[in-house]
């Protein structure tokens, strides 16, 4: 189930007092940048935010700013016009921007090593957020060639108060697994304090032997590290997950993908290269998504809350098994054919129910879509959100065992909500909800 472990499964008698089940409702996650802008870093400084990313036609650093996540956004040009000596230009990929204590910017950058011949991670600093940054050194900040390379930098500040870097090692490009590693760093962002830490390694089949785009953040007393996963160019790519209770792990991988193509029903095309901007107006998700037929990647943004710890985006489904719920004169069923091996069955009479908590991000429209199987004709059920007024849910006949789903419209407060289905006419069995 996603609920919280990836965050971790006859004749129709319409009653015509009864509102007919509404159509989906879910908010989309939002293209902001409809342009080529990869792998985007987003902080905000001084009430702008600002993001950066992956090279394009606006320079190795492009950066663009707007007043608020949604825009306009407005392009600023190139971040850092000049590379480190160690450097070559053009693949200058997955930047990440964060503002030390001594109120000086820090951008950590990739780019190819012009001895090692791989991609290795670099630093610059400035002294304002649009650049121009400078690099830090005459060689990069992290260079292992014999690991393929090292990508995807990002900065975390624990509530300690400690710096770390995180990175990717970029063992696919040898051939390898590749892993996630956390390094400890000294205040000024550039110097490496101690041994480094493995937090993740790849290995499921999902993954196709990589994971990258580490960003890790705290929800009170859980870390929570953020990670794409497979191969960027199509949709198959995605965001995930992984929890822990140390920083330094272990850390246990999502049972689900956060976001997916599939999760969030196509809107966007291969989410990935994802940023958390934690936010008094509210947190949100930024990633990345193919567009204009695969020839770019633009920005979009979605809502993203906290069920008890575990990340829920608006707009991507999530799962809550429905034997995992709270039952009233119905029961569970064991059957191969349904997710996790289990539907709750024999829902019969008329105080027949089941009851099922969900976790909305942001007050709104949502989509609840529930898989059923119905085999004596079309059934129904009722449902009901916090004990609110009653929706007509109309199950067509699939035949048992063959499971589909059906979508109500419905309206969600912040934070947790019940929703009770409820028998109406003829029989139908439940497998999960997917709430989006």
């Amino acid at each position: 189930m996603l609920a919280l472990t990836s965050i971790a499964a006859t004749l129709s008698v319409p009653l015509a007092a009864t509102p007919a089940a509404a159509a989906a409702a879910t908010a989309a996650p939002q293209l902001v940048i409809g342009s080529d802008f990869p792998d985007p870093d987003v902080s905000r400084f001084d009430g702008v935010y600002y993001a950066y990313s992956t090279n394009n036609g606006f320079g190795n650093v492009p950066v663009a700013s707007a007043t608020s996540l949604t825009g306009p956004w407005t392009r600023r040009g190139n971040a850092m016009p000049t590379l480190g000596a160690w450097a070559s230009g053009g693949l200058t990929w997955a930047p990440d921007v964060s503002r030390r204590a001594d109120g000086r910017y820090l951008l950590y950058y990739t780019a190819r090593s012009r001895t090692v011949g791989r991609q290795c991670i670099g630093a610059a600093l400035a002294t304002s957020p649009i650049g121009p940054f400078t690099a830090v050194g005459t060689q990069p900040l992290v260079c292992n060639g014999g690991e393929g390379g090292d990508i995807d930098a990002s900065s975390f500040v624990d509530s300690t108060g400690a710096r770390y870097l995180l990175y990717k090692d970029d063992g696919n490009a040898i051939g390898q697994p590749t892993s996630l590693w956390l390094q400890g760093v000294a205040a000024d962002g550039v110097t490496l304090q101690g041994g480094r830490v493995e937090l993740l390694r790849s290995g499921l089949p999902e993954e196709a032997g990589v994971i990258e785009a580490p960003v890790l953040t705290k929800v009170g007393t859980q870390y929570v590290l953020f990670y794409s996963l497979g191969g960027y160019g199509g949709d198959g790519y995605q965001t995930s997950y992984a929890t822990s209770a140390s920083l330094t792990g272990p850390y246990t991988k999502a049972y689900r993908s956060l976001i997916t193509t599939a999760s969030v029903d196509g809107t966007v095309r291969g989410p990935g290269g994802a940023d958390v901007v934690r936010d008094a107006a509210g947190d949100s998700i930024v990633f990345h998504g193919w567009i204009n037929n695969y020839s770019a990647r633009g920005m979009y943004v979605a809502a993203l809350g906290w069920a008890g710890g575990f990340p829920v985006v608006r707009g991507s489904r999530v799962r809550t098994e429905a034997e995992r719920g709270t039952l009233n004169r119905c029961a569970i069923r064991s059957t191969t054919t349904a997710s996790q091996g289990q539907a709750v069955a024999y829902i019969d009479y008329a105080d027949s129910w089941v009851q099922l908590s969900v976790f909305a991000p942001r007050a709104g429209s949502y989509t609840v879509n529930v898989a059923y199987a119905a085999g004596f004709g079309d059934a129904q059920h009722t449902l009901t959100v916090n004990g609110g007024a009653a929706t007509t849910v109309n199950y067509p006949n699939t035949g048992w065992e063959t499971w589909r789903q059906a979508p109500v419209g419905v309206t969600l407060a912040a934070g947790w909500n019940t929703v009770r289905l409820t028998y109406l006419s003829r029989w139908a069995e439940l497998d999960y909800i997917e709430v989006a």
